[in-house]
């Protein structure tokens, strides 16, 4: 009964099933990132301030303000993930967040074909502007914030789980601890599955992210194209 009011109540853009895929695509592309592209991690953003603190703390001027390229690539798919999900919503076929899956299978393509001895900068880039769209697009799984694109809040809200159950007995704290449990196993099997494939193909190693995106994009325009009311807003929008 409860699995069927969930399906009745949540838009397939706001399913577990979908939200683990994406994190699995999430830890693809930091190991993707650490092992070929520079040695840095582009999926959040908390790096790159630091980092720009310490090399302009150090006189490093040049340096520290290199990292306002990849926060301001953050910056702009922040904006634009706000802005274009009013535009779309007047076009009545497909929802925002299956465009958005579309347009980053489409940048995880070309990063494809960027060859390891271009500045390492183009894909780091790319894939900063993908993962800011995707963070504030998908926030809610089924009623319970979540990040896609790292797992900071994912390892903190275990932890609170873990204590609640401890402490309160109830075993519902435990069901919501697990959820999150299961977000990290994804993010970090998508990390150890990129990590073995880069060694092979490099750097078209990330194409193989593409086979959960495609999995993806075909679950939201099935449910956009048949019973689902693309009007209606995902929770936490």
């Amino acid at each position: 009964m409860e699995s069927k009011l969930n399906h009745n109540v949540y838009l397939t853009c706001e399913r577990y099933y979908i939200y683990e895929l994406l994190i699995m695509v999430a830890g693809m592309l930091g190991a993707y990132t650490l092992n070929l592209r520079g040695g840095v991690f582009c999926n959040a953003q908390t790096a790159n301030v630091a980092l720009m603190a310490v090399e302009l703390g150090s006189g490093n001027f040049t340096k520290g303000l290199y990292y306002l390229i990849p926060i301001s690539a953050y910056t702009a798919g922040s904006i634009l993930s706000e802005y274009l999900p009013k535009k779309v919503r007047h076009i009545h076929f497909l929802r925002w967040d299956t465009y958005l899956i579309g347009f980053e299978m489409i940048v995880i393509f070309i990063i494809g074909w960027i060859p390891l001895s271009y500045p390492q900068q183009i894909a780091q880039v790319l894939i900063n502007f993908i993962c800011s769209m995707q963070y504030n697009t998908f926030r809610q799984a089924e009623g319970i914030p979540m990040a896609t694109t790292f797992v900071t809040n994912h390892i903190r809200q275990f932890g609170i789980g873990i204590s609640e159950l401890l402490t309160k007995k109830d075993v519902k704290f435990l069901v919501r601890a697990m959820k999150h449990l299961r977000m990290i196993l994804f993010f970090f099997g998508g990390g150890i599955f990129m990590a073995v494939i880069c060694k092979i193909m490099k750097e078209r190693s990330i194409w193989l992210a593409l086979l959960p995106m495609v999995v993806i994009f075909i679950f939201l325009a099935h449910a956009d194209l048949s019973n689902e009311d693309i009007e209606q807003k995902p929770r936490g929008h």
